[in-house]
């Protein structure tokens, strides 16, 4: 990144160029990050550039923040909610170089973890999400904006799938045949949600939507968690969004991008650590209906994912990229095992979530 331009940036912030160093921090892929290090004082910060391929309009992002950190610093003003600095003229994004720009506070004495390696973190960041969406419980979600419209809309994902078979080569058809015949076959899935969506048991709630192990902060010496962090994808949803995308996401030792399924399986104790986890903060705010759905949350997280793949793969991988031609749809098999993986042990992993629900150990 020009150094001219960073220094623009920071100028908004009312920073000097002789004031920072900066440097390139963290793995996201979707945004670009430094770490600002102010000279002669312990002050450091954390500036992100969004990425406008991903986040269409910014300021949506700007103004779900604002008005979750006005609620939290109301209702929980003790909360570590990670919102944006404003600029020196009071905005929360800067507008540098036709790129939007934001500034936080970098957590000290914090680390981040992109794989997960202890049952215990898999609890923490299931604690964590679920402080969030606790908090934010009696929060009226319909004022939060869209900031990637359908994100976790599956019957949008369906839709964009069928599109794309229909639209396909006949050669990314026939290599893709075996994923094509699992996504038809699951798509019971799509039909059962719809079928409850509207129920007013299964409300839309503030929800952060990406809830990966590296969206959680751990202190550094006790690993216990500290926040969560990369609130882009604050929005209105299903709360199966937030537990569903952790059990996607923690509970096999390796991720979409390995190409072996043989290694693609459920960890039993990282599955307990979250329902725990989660429910200790939730579990006296999730309704029946809620929590009826919690082992459901997995199968619709992993599912969509797998279709996404899967579709983008159709489509000549034009979305994610790759580093193979058909790493989409190796990605796709990746994820459609672990869907197998659910079914397969569903009555096993239904018997902890009996058990979670039964010990009352929520934080009220």
């Amino acid at each position: 990144m020009d150094k001219q331009l960073i220094e623009q940036v920071l100028n908004e912030y009312g920073f000097q160029p002789e004031q920072f160093d900066y440097r390139p921090f963290g793995t996201g892929h979707i945004n670009s990050t430094w770490l600002i290090s102010i000279k002669n004082r312990s002050e450091q910060y954390i500036l992100q550039s969004i990425n406008r391929n991903v986040f269409k309009e910014p300021e949506r992002i700007a103004g779900n923040v604002r008005l979750l950190s006005d609620y939290l610093k109301q209702h929980n003003p003790n909360y570590l909610f990670v919102g944006a600095i404003p600029t020196r003229f009071g905005k929360e994004m800067a507008f540098i170089g036709d790129i939007y720009w934001r500034l936080t506070e970098f957590i000290k004495n914090s680390v981040s973890f992109d794989t997960l390696s202890d049952p215990d973190q898999a609890y923490e960041a299931a604690v964590q999400f679920g402080r969030l969406n606790r908090l934010l419980a009696d929060f009226d979600a319909s004022q939060l904006q869209e900031t990637i419209p359908g994100f976790h809309d599956l019957g949008l994902r369906y839709q964009q799938f069928t599109d794309a078979l229909e639209q396909s080569s006949q050669n990314f058809k026939l290599k893709a045949d075996s994923e094509i015949q699992k996504a038809k076959k699951y798509s019971f899935i799509l039909e059962y949600f719809n079928s409850i969506k509207n129920s007013r048991d299964f409300p839309n709630r503030a929800m952060h939507h990406d809830t990966k192990i590296s969206n959680m902060l751990f202190d550094r010496d006790t690993m216990k968690g500290i926040c969560v962090i990369d609130l882009d994808t604050m929005m209105s949803g299903k709360y199966i969004s937030d537990l569903g995308d952790m059990m996607r996401t923690y509970l096999c030792a390796f991720s979409e991008n390995e190409p072996d399924i043989d290694k693609i399986f459920i960890r039993i104790d990282y599955f307990e650590a979250i329902i725990k986890g989660y429910l200790y903060e939730m579990g006296s705010i999730l309704t029946k209906v809620e929590k009826d759905l919690i082992l459901f949350s997995g199968k619709y997280l992993i599912y969509m994912q797998a279709i996404r793949f899967l579709s983008d793969y159709l489509n000549g991988s034009i979305y994610y990229p790759i580093s193979y031609p058909e790493q989409n749809l190796d990605r796709a098999k990746n994820q459609f095992k672990l869907l197998t993986e659910f079914f397969e042990k569903e009555k096993k992993l239904n018997e902890i979530v009996n058990k979670c629900l039964n010990n009352n150990s929520f934080n009220f």
